[in-house]
Parts: C-alpha cells; sequence; structure tokens
C-alpha cells in the first residue's frame, strides 16, 4: 500500500512523475441553449458565470424555419459578450444537411 507521502513518486525506475494537476479543464456542467430564442440569450450573462461551457446548439433542437436565426444569433451571442474562462461551443447540423456548409463558413467567418 503506498502511504500519502508517496503519493506523487513515479510508480516504476523510469516512470514518469504522476500528474500533479490536471493538463486539461474538466468541462462539468455544459449549458446548451437555442441561439435564436432572445429571453435565453438576455439570460446569458448571468450563465456564463455558472457553467463551465455554452453551447449554441443549431442541431435537430432548431425547428427548420429558425435555422437561419439560430446561426446569426449565435454570432451574436460570441460577439456580444466577454466569455472569460467559460467555453463557447456550437453544435452544427449534420455534414449532410442542407445547413452545414452555411454553419461552418457563418460561425468561422464571423465568431472566430
Amino acid at each position: 500500500m503506498r502511504t500519502p507521502a508517496r503519493h506523487f513518486a513515479p510508480l516504476a525506475i523510469g516512470a514518469p512523475e504522476p500528474y500533479r494537476a490536471l493538463p486539461v479543464r474538466i468541462e462539468r456542467m455544459i449549458h446548451f441553449i437555442p441561439p435564436h430564442n432572445e429571453k435565453i440569450r438576455a439570460k446569458l450573462k448571468d450563465t456564463i458565470r455558472q457553467v463551465d461551457v455554452v453551447l449554441g446548439n443549431l442541431e435537430d433542437a432548431i425547428p427548420a424555419s429558425d435555422k437561419a436565426a439560430a446561426r446569426q444569433g449565435f454570432v451574436s451571442m460570441a460577439k456580444e459578450h466577454d466569455f472569460g474562462a467559460t467555453g463557447l461551443w456550437t453544435r452544427i447540423n449534420c455534414l449532410n444537411s442542407p445547413w452545414a456548409l452555411d454553419d461552418i463558413t457563418t460561425l468561422v467567418a464571423e465568431a472566430g
């Protein structure tokens, strides 16, 4: 049994030392939002402080008639808010859908 004092000692001769801190940031709380919904976007400033990731969903939760509005809503959301350490992700439409190319080109060009 390993004692607490030897917790960070290598497990075998020549083995690398165990990590003392995680090499990546853990995303424990991911908040999915429909970017075309103004009421939800209005609450985003408070939400950013409470979650690890805000994910703008452009895919199946968005009706076909609202796809363009959701895309533009995500762009304005990305430009209007300072996310700080909170991640900003997006879930684009399936690559073989009629909206995927517009999702990719618009988001990369306008939201970065």
